[in-house]
């Protein structure tokens, strides 16, 4: 099984859950401004779609969308807990978050990613939008350990790594208290250490 990354982008969801899950798999780390893997593959020759994750099975198969991949890999780990079976409400209510995490806030970064290229106004609508959000998503998490309540799912491990991405854009979280917890807390699991340490990434872990 390989998975190919960007350090810190939103692959590094699926690479928690890999870790989580205990499966033994190879990285291949991808430059997204080149578009190349390490060795020096055009990504688009390995996947039309042309950007990461992209989980590559042992039979070449390959499944690609971060919210899809994480739930395959879930699925063939049920061990490890990281979904709720299928059919229960509580999948349904994981594929919510995984679908919110998606549409509402890994979207809403992408412009924070290019402001040289966009414009004043753009970037404060996206900032903005995003402060909306991380409002509600204090008062849902206010009181819990994870998104689920107390059970770490994939989901968080999707929440985890875009929320990460304020240290990237500028935004400080700091101004949502909660959040600024749960990611600390999150930082402090093994298995999200040792990915963090696999990309090359530091996080400050709760004390």
């Amino acid at each position: 099984m390989k998975l190919y990354f960007s350090p810190g982008a939103c692959s590094l969801s699926p690479h928690i859950v890999l870790q989580e899950a205990g499966y033994a798999f190879h990285l291949e780390k991808v430059d997204l401004k080149s578009h190349r893997t390490h060795a020096g593959v055009a990504l688009a020759t390995v996947s039309g779609k042309n950007y990461v994750p992209i989980l590559e099975l042992d039979d070449g198969q390959q499944l690609t969308e971060g919210p899809v991949i994480v739930q395959y890999l879930a699925d063939g780990r049920p061990e490890a807990d990281l979904i709720p079976k299928s059919g229960t409400f509580e999948r349904y209510r994981v594929q919510e978050w995984l679908n919110f995490i998606t549409s509402e806030l890994h979207k809403t970064f992408t412009p924070l990613f290019h402001r040289a290229e966009i414009s004043k106004d753009w970037q404060d609508a996206s900032e903005t939008k995003l402060a909306g959000r991380f409002e509600w998503l204090s008062a849902q998490l206010d009181g819990r350990g994870y998104l689920m309540g107390e059970r770490f799912t994939v989901a968080d491990a999707y929440l985890f790594t875009v929320l990460n991405w304020c240290n990237f854009v500028g935004l400080d979280l700091k101004r949502w208290p909660t959040l600024d917890a749960y990611v600390a807390r999150v930082a402090a699991r093994p298995a999200v250490q040792r990915a963090m340490k696999a990309e090359g990434l530091r996080v400050k872990a709760a004390a």
